[in-house]
C-alpha cells in the first residue's frame, strides 16, 4: 500500500521492479539533443570518455556509445542494471550513484544525466561531478517531457494530477510531477549552484508516434504508477483508453515532446 511515506529513494528504486516495461516503452531521444550538448560543451562525444550516471536500461546511453564515445554506465539499481546488461552487452557498467560516483578522480569528458539528476543529493552529487570530470570537461544534465502546450497532453496531464491529489496515490511524494508537467514546472528538478561557469540550457522539441497501447505503457512506467502498483493504476489507464480512442482512432498517438538540457563546463 502506497503510504505518505514514500522518498525519493524509493520512487527511485521503484523502475527495478519494472525494468523490462521502462526499456521497451520509454522514449529515447533526438539526435538534436546530443548535438546541442555537443555545441554547448565545445567538444564532440566522438573519442571522448563519458560517464552516463543513472543510466537505467541505457536509453540515453547506447546514442553516445554510438557517437563514438567511450562510455561507461553508472547504475544503482539491481533491476535497471541487469536490463542494461541484458540490452547493452558491448557497454560496460558500473553500480553506483550520482552521490558516491565510483570513478577515478579527473578522468572524464563528459558526465551525463539523462533524467536522473533529480535522484541525487546535489550536495554531493555536485562536487562528486568536479571530482570525476576532466579540467574543460562538462556537466550535461536532461529532461525530457511531454509538451504541455498540445492541449491533449496539458488535458491528460490535468487528469494525471488530480488522480494522484484525490486518489489512491495521493500519498506518493511528487507523484503528479514524476508524470506529467515540464521540467520548469517541476520544483524538485533544480540544477546544481556553484559550479564553475554555470550552467546554459536549451530545449529540443521532438515528438515520436506509436501505438495507443505503448502510449499507455509508458504513463505506467512512471514512478508514481509503479509505486501505486498494477491493480491501482488500472483504474486511471483504462480510463485514459477510453478518453483517447476518440482523438486518435487509428490506435497510433503522436507523442510531442520538449527536451530541457542544461550544460555547464568544468
Amino acid at each position: 500500500m502506497t503510504t505518505a511515506r514514500t522518498t525519493p529513494r524509493s520512487r527511485a528504486r521503484s523502475f527495478d521492479s519494472a525494468a523490462a516495461l521502462y526499456g521497451r516503452h520509454r522514449p529515447g531521444y533526438p539526435e538534436a539533443l546530443y548535438d546541442a550538448v555537443e555545441e554547448l560543451a565545445g567538444r564532440r562525444f566522438a573519442g571522448a570518455r563519458v560517464a552516463d550516471v543513472g543510466a537505467g536500461t541505457g536509453i540515453g546511453t547506447a546514442p553516445m556509445r554510438a557517437r563514438g564515445a567511450e562510455v561507461v554506465a553508472v547504475e544503482p539499481g539491481d533491476g535497471m542494471a541487469a536490463e542494461f546488461r541484458r540490452t547493452r552487452p558491448g557497454i560496460p557498467i558500473v553500480r553506483g550513484d550520482g552521490d558516491r560516483l565510483p570513478l577515478a578522480g579527473a578522468a572524464f569528458d563528459f558526465l551525463t544525466y539523462a533524467q536522473a539528476w533529480h535522484w541525487t543529493d546535489p550536495a554531493r552529487s555536485a562536487p562528486e561531478a568536479r571530482r570525476v570530470l576532466k579540467p574543460g570537461g562538462a556537466l550535461a544534465i536532461w529532461w525530457n517531457d511531454l509538451d504541455e502546450s498540445a492541449g491533449w497532453v496539458a488535458e491528460q496531464g490535468e487528469r494525471i494530477r488530480a488522480f494522484f491529489r484525490a486518489g489512491p496515490g495521493g500519498g506518493v511524494a511528487g507523484g503528479a510531477g514524476a508524470v506529467g508537467g515540464s521540467a520548469q514546472a517541476l520544483g524538485f528538478r533544480t540544477l546544481p549552484r556553484g559550479l564553475d561557469s554555470g550552467f546554459t540550457t536549451r530545449t529540443v522539441p521532438w515528438s515520436r508516434r506509436i501505438p495507443l497501447d505503448a502510449h499507455l505503457a509508458n504513463l505506467a512506467s512512471h514512478s508514481a504508477f509503479l509505486l501505486l502498483g498494477e491493480a491501482g493504476s488500472r483504474q486511471f489507464l483504462e480510463a485514459e483508453r477510453e478518453r483517447l480512442n476518440p482523438l486518435f482512432p487509428d490506435g497510433t498517438v503522436e507523442e510531442p515532446y520538449v527536451v530541457s538540457v542544461s550544460v555547464a563546463v568544468m
